[in-house]
């Protein structure tokens, strides 16, 4: 993340010609988080997926799995290897995933798709598993992390990046929580940037036009 992106202005389309010449029209680009920057995939990731609330268990783990493999490195490196992950993974299903033995282990760390740590791995493969175990006691994975926010979206009012946060008291107990039920890799930091990414807050500036479209 990063203070205001620079609005930059585009053609968006030719007015009354003059002199026989047609005019173009410039368009301000929308405001953005500056910390997206101008990378296309990070740019879309921004405009599309970054703090929309998500209630997909299976996109839930997917993030927490991203959000682990990240821990070290800039998050565009690991959208850049997201499909990599994607094949890896199976898909980022957690029944699959919880079932991996160390020949499969070894096939993925075999994979230059992914970043290939083995504690980070390692720890996709037991978090599967304690994704089942969430589910066996709370439901859904979607049920057990948004009680964290009460179900709702908190809607933070951050005029600058040096106003937020990198940890909460919540993003504290979701990550004892988690590492209580066998979770690895889930700090409370990356935990906030994981409700960050999936919407449990809307970290978005104020000045980014995506903050007022998340608004209820």
């Amino acid at each position: 993340m990063g203070r205001q992106a620079p609005s930059n202005c585009s053609p968006v389309g030719a007015s009354r010609p003059r002199n026989g010449q047609a005019v173009q029209t410039m368009m301000p680009s929308p405001t953005r988080c500056a910390w997206c920057g101008a990378d296309p995939l990070y740019v879309d990731y921004h405009d599309r997926e970054w703090g929309v609330p998500s209630h997909d268990d299976g996109h839930l783990f997917e993030m927490l799995l991203l959000e682990g493999a990240q821990a070290g490195l800039s998050w565009l490196t690991v959208l850049r290897k997201r499909e990599g992950y994607r094949r890896a993974f199976d898909g980022f299903d957690a029944d699959r995933v919880a079932r991996y033995d160390e020949r499969k282990v070894a096939a993925v760390l075999a994979d230059a798709g992914i970043v290939r740590n083995r504690l980070k791995v390692l720890s996709a493969v037991e978090n599967a598993r304690a994704v089942l175990r969430v589910r066996e006691s709370h439901g859904s994975l979607d049920a057990f992390l948004w009680r964290y926010v009460d179900g709702r979206p908190r809607q933070n009012a951050f005029r600058s990046l040096r106003e937020v946060p990198a940890r909460t008291p919540e993003s504290d107990a979701m990550s004892r929580d988690l590492r209580r039920l066998g979770f690895r890799f889930v700090g409370s930091t990356i935990c906030y940037a994981f409700m960050q990414a999936v919407g449990m807050v809307n970290d978005h500036l104020v000045e980014c036009f995506r903050h007022a479209e998340l608004e209820p």
